[in-house]
């Protein structure tokens, strides 16, 4: 990737080196707006959500941290003991990942993610809003039955996602079930990212989506608000 088109790296890079970092999200239907920024991907578990801390609890064997960012759940889980696996098709996150002492940290795309194989991880960590790293329906589809050739028998999924819906609908039905789709880039400075699909899911909405990719959801753990962590559990052949 183009030093100039790694916007999120770049951010990301600035904060861990002690610069002012920010971090701009574009959509392409007009809206831009900062986000929570480089903070959210450095943060100490003490800072983490409810929800992730929870979430954590049901790790186990090793462990694929996708979008990894600056490494916050690698690290983590790393100094636990756990055998984990960071990727994110970021550069320069992935150096920062390295630089703070992630042993195993790979640039690499969600797109990608057979490149992993033969491995074969027990747990599949989607932190933050992750699961809409996956992008749209047809392709998180795709995606999803990717992550089942490169898991063990008894794997977990543990997918942060936001049902995006401000109203108290949270397990929102309409537009047959779609989810909330856009096409966003990260600005930073004077670098500007590419664009890349991104959705928010309802609880049903992932449901759905995991029907048929040889996984289901197990529970959910709820948060006051709309975002949640689904606990996915591999059912057998797709």
């Amino acid at each position: 990737m183009n030093p100039k088109k790694d916007a999120f790296g770049q951010e990301i890079m600035a904060f861990f080196q002690g610069k002012k970092s920010f971090e701009v999200i574009e959509r392409k239907d007009g809206y831009v707006g900062l986000s929570c920024g480089a903070p959210f991907y450095f943060a100490d578990f003490k800072d983490w959500s409810d929800i992730e801390k929870k979430a954590i609890k049901f790790v186990r064997g090793k462990i694929l941290d996708i979008g990894a960012g600056a490494g916050r759940v690698s690290l983590y889980l790393q100094n636990k003991g756990f055998d984990v696996t960071a990727i994110d098709n970021s550069p320069l996150s992935i150096k920062v990942c390295r630089k703070r002492g992630i042993k195993k940290a790979s640039l690499l795309s969600i797109e990608d993610i057979l490149e992993l194989r033969p491995k074969k991880f027990d747990t599949i960590i989607m932190f933050g809003n992750g699961f809409g790293l996956l992008g749209n329906y047809k392709k998180s589809r795709k995606i999803l039955k990717e992550l089942y050739e490169i898991t063990g028998k008894d794997a977990l999924i543990l997918a942060g996602s936001d049902g995006y819906y401000k109203s108290n609908n949270l397990n929102n039905k309409k537009s047959n079930g779609m989810p909330e789709q856009f096409r966003l880039r990260i600005r930073f400075k004077e670098y500007i990212g590419n664009w890349f699909d991104f959705f928010f899911v309802s609880r049903y909405q992932m449901e759905r989506i995991l029907k048929g990719t040889g996984w289901r959801v197990k529970f959910f753990i709820n948060s006051k608000k709309s975002k949640y962590v689904g606990i996915i559990e591999k059912i057998g052949d797709v």
